[in-house]
């Protein structure tokens, strides 16, 4: 067996790396992922670790979401999509357990400062595809600037990394002047970043958290945070959209594909419309117990043979909560929730204002994303997700 000295200062590099290299690389993130891993099963000590999962109300709730999804194989007729789907949803019983028992409340901020750190990089990067300094690469346009991953999963990831860096320079303690400047900058540089980018959902999310962090601010002044909100976010939303032509354009978008639903049946927004009004005569057939993990893509076929048949078939609804209900019905749905449900009880009983904030606005954020995608599938965005949740919640939790 690793001795204990050697494994924690092991851990400790590899979750700092992780944090920086999960909004890059998904090779870079996985390797570093597979490692801890290994590293977690070679190195004994099952007994005291599983205790520590089990006494955790969330990580039961991580686990019992995953274990929905095998026993919805026992009824699924797709057992190749079921398992799919399975691979998709190992986090949540495999790495979130597993850095649940390895991250340390001491080391909040290195991970934290790791995270920011690659975010700056990559909207340095942004700007320089933007401005025409380098060649777009991969996912990035010169219009739409998001070179490592799409900007359905950058813009939500932005968000949240601009919450973080506004509370932290908000609430700064014994910050010097050049952080303050280094935090001021970055604030602003990428909230001017969020809209020369094209993710709506993403652009939703850094309004609601703005809005949040408000309240926060002001914490008991309810009435001034809520006219700061009515002020500042307008004000926001206007400035961008003025001044940013692909801000500009996809809200002129989204408001005409939503208007005329009808004619542009085939547009992003016609499309999930569409997928929302199909999946929903899947539920209402299968409300309790769902059609099974695998077994949406072929009844979903079904239904648009019959109401839409010249409109493409999906394997994915765009929407998280309307997947779960498809899959598993509403027991599948309140086992999803549990995991916010316990996320946003926990957050309250840190005393740390950080930890009580952000905890907070993790499961918030997603709460909103989730009704335009399924953002718990997705490499980047599940990967935040499981990663922020295995420190933010722990040692707070009363069981």
């Amino acid at each position: 067996m690793l001795r204990n000295f050697n494994l924690d200062k092991t851990y400790h590099f590899l979750l700092i790396s992780l944090a920086f290299l999960m909004p890059i690389t998904v090779a870079g993130a996985n390797l570093v992922v597979v490692l801890i891993c290994i590293l977690w099963i070679f190195s004994g000590a099952f007994k005291s670790k599983i205790q520590e999962i089990i006494q955790s109300k969330l990580m039961l709730a991580s686990i019992i979401f995953f274990c929905s999804h095998v026993v919805g194989l026992l009824w699924t007729e797709d057992l190749d999509w079921g398992i799919n789907i399975i691979h998709k949803m190992w986090y949540f019983i495999g790495l979130l357990p597993i850095l649940y028992t390895i991250v340390k409340k001491a080391n909040i901020n290195l991970y934290i400062s790791a995270f920011l750190l690659a975010i700056s990089f990559t909207e340095i990067i942004s700007y320089l595809v933007w401005f025409e300094l380098i060649e777009p690469f991969r996912h990035a346009t010169v219009n739409n600037p998001t070179p490592f991953m799409s900007h359905i999963s950058y813009n939500p990831i932005l968000a949240f990394a601009i919450y973080i860096v506004l509370h932290k320079l908000i609430f700064r303690r014994e910050m010097t002047k050049f952080f303050i400047m280094i935090y001021s900058f970055f604030a602003l540089s990428m909230s001017i970043n969020m809209f020369i980018t094209g993710g709506r959902a993403g652009q939703v999310a850094f309004f609601v958290i703005l809005s949040v962090l408000i309240f926060q601010i002001l914490d008991k002044q309810r009435f001034k945070a809520l006219l700061a909100v009515f002020i500042l976010t307008p004000g926001i939303f206007f400035i961008a959209f003025q001044t940013s032509s692909i801000f500009n354009e996809r809200v002129n978008l989204a408001i005409h594909e939503t208007i005329n639903y009808s004619e542009n049946v085939d547009s992003s927004v016609g499309l999930r419309i569409l997928y929302t009004l199909n999946s929903f005569e899947i539920i209402k057939k299968n409300l309790i117990f769902g059609v099974g993990t695998g077994d949406f893509p072929s009844e979903y076929y079904n239904i648009n043979q019959i109401n839409s048949p010249n409109q493409p078939n999906t394997t994915n609804p765009h929407n998280m909560y309307i997947l779960v209900l498809s899959q598993l019905g509403l027991i599948g749905l309140f086992s999803l929730l549990s995991i916010f449900y316990y996320q946003l009880k926990i957050s309250k009983q840190a005393s740390n204002r950080f930890v009580r904030d952000t905890g907070f606005v993790l499961p918030a954020m997603f709460l909103v994303i989730m009704m335009s995608d399924s953002y718990l599938l997705g490499h980047f965005t599940t990967l935040l997700f499981v990663f922020f949740s295995s420190f933010l919640y722990k040692d707070f939790e009363k069981n």
